[in-house]
């Protein structure tokens, strides 16, 4: 909530729903207001319209906006957007994004968040959608009941809503003894599928076109689920640094695991000798990139280097169409007892998908990796788990998904953690906080 006593430079409040005065520090307002309304009149005899209706003209080089980063490893820093960048996201959107004029979407990302922002609000604010805000959390069922009333043409989405879902919702679908068995035996499962399809359409409205995830790793399983059964979705790859957008593919034309390839606003490279199987830092330059961070000289300099490239901090692969496959964060990189990389987010998205499991954090503690979990309360009810059950599942989890893995990659153990983990807006969990 805003402290309207902390602000004391705020001089006005208007409602937005109610067009009417919330708070107000200025003396005599009914007679301001009467004088607003008599100079426009003044002005615009015949009324305000499209025809007499100008603004100011705005360069692409002057600043649109400064974005504060989500924090997911120390402090906040404001990232300076430029017009330009913002135009870029939103040209690019709309020559390349199924969305028209009269369609209808879904916000339910953080509009102070750059996807949000940029994709849920300017980019069909321009084309002149009907944008549905939702006002409450984004739990599984207030966006099912939103995109059953709303019918939305587009769905844009984090990886933690569509996992929820699809654990919620689809998962003790499939996993119904009739329904599991009949997946496993040929001819039968395609039919399986189409049903199965038809009803995960109808759950997200029945009427979008596609399902566009970004700001995190979607984890393969639920990608290769969807894909199975031809659901159309694909992943995006993005930072608030650029505004956000760096690689896109239509689901028709996305690659399993990749997030697309670089939009035509940008240069993008791997900072490796060999892109295609070794691993470097993801780099970009072009319309997108910011300006720097706002009055942090030393912070900026730290990713913009002298050519203009960024440094994401991101380390990826690309293969010879220019298809990124994302791999984690340098910042988030552990070195196994060898040197080998390990990166934690590939064994978290293997966690995430076990049923008891709602989220998790894997770190580094003496030389082994420990598993910080966050168990999934309603499961945990509806399976009439006890503390000690779960610590047995947990550990049969552990075991199974150890085999999986290659042996430097093996979680040494499974700790209960007591509450979600401190996320950003974005819902991305702040790691720091946790190493």
């Amino acid at each position: 909530m805003l402290d309207i006593d902390q602000m004391l430079e705020l001089k006005f409040v208007m409602g937005v729903e109610e067009l009417m005065p919330l708070f107000s520090r200025i003396d005599h307002l009914e007679e301001v207001i009467h004088s607003l309304n008599g100079s426009i009149k003044k002005k615009y005899p015949n009324g305000l319209n499209a025809e007499n209706f100008s603004l100011p003209h705005t360069g692409n080089e002057e600043l649109g906006e400064i974005s504060y980063t989500s924090g997911t490893t120390g402090f906040s820093k404001g990232v300076m957007l430029l017009h330009n960048s913002l135009a870029a996201n939103v040209r690019f959107a709309r020559n390349h994004m199924p969305l028209e004029s009269g369609d209808k979407i879904v916000s339910f990302l953080p509009l102070a968040h750059a996807y949000g922002l940029a994709f849920e609000f300017l980019f069909p604010f321009s084309l002149g959608c009907h944008i549905t805000f939702l006002t409450k959390t984004p739990s599984p069922q207030i966006i099912t009941r939103a995109f059953q009333e709303v019918k939305p043409r587009l769905i844009l989405s984090v990886p933690l809503v569509i996992e929820k879902i699809y654990k919620k919702k689809i998962l003790p679908v499939v996993k119904k003894s009739p329904i599991s068995w009949m997946l496993k035996t040929p001819l039968l499962n395609r039919l399986i599928y189409k049903k199965v399809l038809a009803g995960v359409k109808e759950g997200f409205g029945g009427n979008f076109v596609e399902v566009v995830v970004g700001g995190a790793a979607l984890s393969h399983e639920i990608e290769g689920f969807f894909r199975q059964i031809g659901f159309p979705i694909t992943v995006g790859y993005g930072m608030t640094e650029c505004g956000p957008l760096i690689s896109y593919a239509a689901a028709d034309k996305a690659k399993m695991g990749s997030c697309g390839v670089a939009v035509d606003t940008l240069e993008v490279k791997i900072d490796s000798d060999d892109p295609e199987n070794t691993v470097g830092e993801i780099l970009m330059r072009g319309e997108n990139v910011m300006a720097g961070y706002y009055r942090n000289k030393e912070a900026t300099q730290m990713v913009l280097d002298a050519d203009g490239w960024l440094h994401s901090g991101d380390l990826g692969l690309m293969d010879k169409e220019g298809f990124i496959f994302i791999k984690g964060r340098s910042k988030s990189l552990v070195l196994g007892p060898s040197g080998q990389n390990i990166y934690p987010e590939e064994i978290e998205l293997m966690l995430n998908n076990r049923a008891c499991i709602a989220e998790s954090v894997v770190i580094q503690r003496d030389g082994k990796l420990v598993a910080l979990v966050y168990p999934d309360e309603d499961v945990m009810k509806s399976m009439e788990l006890t503390t000690k059950g779960l610590e047995e599942k947990l550990e049969s989890y552990r075991k199974e998904m150890n085999k999986q893995l290659p042996a430097f990659m093996g979680v040494s153990r499974i700790v209960l953690h007591p509450d979600p983990f401190e996320k950003t807006p974005k819902q991305s969990i702040k790691r720091f906080l946790y190493q």
